[in-house]
């Protein structure tokens, strides 16, 4: 079948037909449906369990960003002034985004897990003015930070404490501002604008600050919500646990918004299997590794009950099933019978699992495999996968409703033109896609003559426009004999397994191909020699699918703190660069053996 080197899709929705910023499209939800629950918050005893949840309408949401914005501007805070956000996932986070936005200021999301020395670069390289804070050791990391770059921040906790103020005293502040000066301000606002500065997590090379406009954002937030109105809608629910700090799940918070969807906020993701049968979603954005370990948590069910055999029969019904459904054609009734079987044995509990009510996962932020795709699909829980980056405003394509490929991230969204280069690199076009850096001397690089911008992916198109990503350009490897080398199958094929959270290939300019391994917490629960032979295996199917030059010869298990800001981005991706320095001796020692 001929792949295609192009596909577009033509937009839904025009944003700048009806609005003027990002603003004007959260005042047009609260005409729509004041008293509609649009939150749902966890209620915390004195240990810090989640002992129940309350609700939080969107006239009331709408009052307090109101009534914050209003002290942002009492304040001092001015139109284009850049004001940073470092915190976990949590309600106020939400309150203080959409504040910002009409307040005229520009939003600078800092993950949580940030290291000192990253929060300060983020800071100096934004020129921000204020912060707001998830905690006291959050603002006081800010303080320093700010000191040590000659930054002098006003800090805003969410909660009272005894060195900053809080998001109350900002609202207090601002009582005295008419809201019509609120309503100035954000008229003031022009989709060319900036929104937001949004920070790279940065796996080969430093944090670059991209610069998202307001045309960027409200063209994603309103042609997303369109494109998948059979998905997000004011009858669902969602659980946002990804960092807010991710355009992903910012995108997602604020299409929620704009359609009315229940969104209920965990910033420890530990949480959020005992919360499911509570908030009840009926769809969630994960990562890939959330939907292994659900899989994983099932078959570990199965066997502690001596039914791993049987599981094992239920993951290939349901794999059946979802491809004859993928290739349009209708399962037998053996099939579908056995389906039926395994449905009320297994796959009941996993959609139990995911709090019972789950109609739709979109997967995000890292290639889903296509095997644990078709299985999810066959338990009657298909998985969206979707592409994009940061520069892309979050997603560029996704699978659709209806018209699921999995193994692929589906078809342009609205708006998107997407072309594949002679090198194989994926390059895009269109309203979600930046027009630059904040440093300006990034945008020659990033982008080709004619406008398109360098993903940095390598991707395919197929006949009917899907697109297949295949690994970064950057990672591709040289050997010393001039061949080049994708680490992205071999290396996909050892995490798919539970017992392995990370695996970077190694052999740029050396003569053959070594690996570095780092076990899960399930590897590294097994006796250390279980857990290398085990390992061992893994590597000698990943090899036996790769030509022989693409083989590893050897490779070293190693242990990583996955809270190591250095090595580990907030994603949960390696920084391949660090790594490598930081295990050069071992790199040294394997082409030594």
């Amino acid at each position: 079948m001929r792949k295609r080197t192009s596909v577009s899709s033509a937009l839904m929705v025009d944003p700048e037909q009806k609005y003027r910023n990002l603003s004007d499209v959260l005042e047009e939800r609260l005409s729509q449906n004041p008293e509609h629950i649009a939150f749902d918050l966890p209620v915390r005893g004195s240990t810090g369990a989640i002992e129940g949840w309350k609700h939080v309408t969107t006239a009331e949401f709408h009052r307090q960003v109101r009534a914050v914005a209003a002290g942002l501007i009492a304040q001092g805070i001015g139109l284009g002034d850049r004001v940073a956000l470092f915190s976990p996932t949590v309600y106020e986070w939400a309150v203080a985004d959409c504040a910002l936005i009409y307040a005229g200021a520009q939003v600078v999301p800092i993950y949580d897990t940030s290291s000192p020395q990253q929060v300060g670069d983020i800071l100096a390289d934004a020129g921000v003015v204020a912060a707001f804070a998830g905690s006291q050791g959050h603002a006081d990391t800010l303080t320093q930070a700010g000191e040590e770059r000659g930054l002098d921040l006003a800090i805003w906790c969410w909660e009272s404490s005894l060195a900053y103020p809080c998001l109350a005293d900002l609202e207090e502040a601002g009582r005295g501002l008419e809201q019509v000066q609120v309503d100035q301000r954000r008229a003031q606002l022009r989709p060319a604008d900036i929104v937001t500065l949004v920070y790279t997590s940065g796996t080969s090379g430093a944090p670059k600050g991209v610069k998202i406009s307001h045309l960027n954002m409200m063209g994603q937030v309103l042609n997303v919500a369109a494109a998948y109105s059979e998905i997000v809608h004011e009858q669902g629910r969602t659980v946002i646990f990804l960092p807010l700090a991710h355009v992903l799940a910012r995108g997602l918070q604020l299409v929620c918004l704009v359609k009315g969807m229940r969104i209920a906020h965990l910033s420890n993701p530990k949480e959020l299997i005992s919360q499911l049968p509570h908030t009840q979603p009926t769809f969630l954005v994960v990562v890939p590794r959330v939907l292994e370990k659900v899989g994983d948590a099932v078959s570990k069910q199965a066997q502690a009950k001596h039914l791993g055999r049987v599981w094992q029969a239920a993951e290939r019904t349901a794999l059946a099933v979802a491809r004859a459904q993928e290739q349009g054609v209708r399962p037998g009734r053996p099939l579908l019978f056995a389906r039926a079987a395994y449905d009320a044995l297994f796959f009941s509990r996993v959609r139990s699992l995911l709090g019972g009510k789950i109609e739709w996962i979109l997967s995000g932020g890292a290639p889903l495999a296509r095997e644990l795709s078709l299985l999810f699909a066959g338990m009657k829980v298909p998985v969206v996968e979707g592409y994009g980056l940061t520069e892309t405003t979050a997603p560029l394509a996704g699978n659709r409703p209806g018209a699921i490929r999995s193994g692929t991230v589906g078809l342009p969204l609205p708006g998107a033109e997407i072309r594949i280069s002679e090198e194989g690199e994926v390059l895009a076009r269109g309203i979600g896609v930046i027009s630059g850096y904040t440093d300006s001397s990034w945008d020659q690089l990033a982008f080709t003559e004619d406008g398109y911008l360098r993903t940095g992916d390598l991707g395919s198109l197929d006949a009917d426009g899907y697109l297949t990503i295949r690994g970064r350009l950057k990672d591709e490897i040289t050997t010393a004999g001039g061949k080049s080398i994708s680490p992205f199958t071999w290396e996909e094929a050892v995490t798919a397994s539970p017992l392995v959270e990370h695996a970077i290939m190694i052999g740029d300019k050396r003569p053959y191909l070594v690996a570095l391994i780092v076990p899960s917490e399930d590897g590294r629960a097994l006796p250390q020699a279980a857990c290398a032979q085990a390992i061992q295996k893994l590597v000698e199917d990943a090899n036996s699918l790769v030509a022989r030059s693409e083989q590893v010869r050897r490779f070293k298990v190693i242990e990583l703190d996955d809270q190591d800001p250095e090595l580990i981005t907030p994603t949960q991706k390696l920084r391949r660069t660090a790594l490598s320095k930081r295990f050069g001796q071992v790199i040294d020692e394997l082409y030594a053996a």
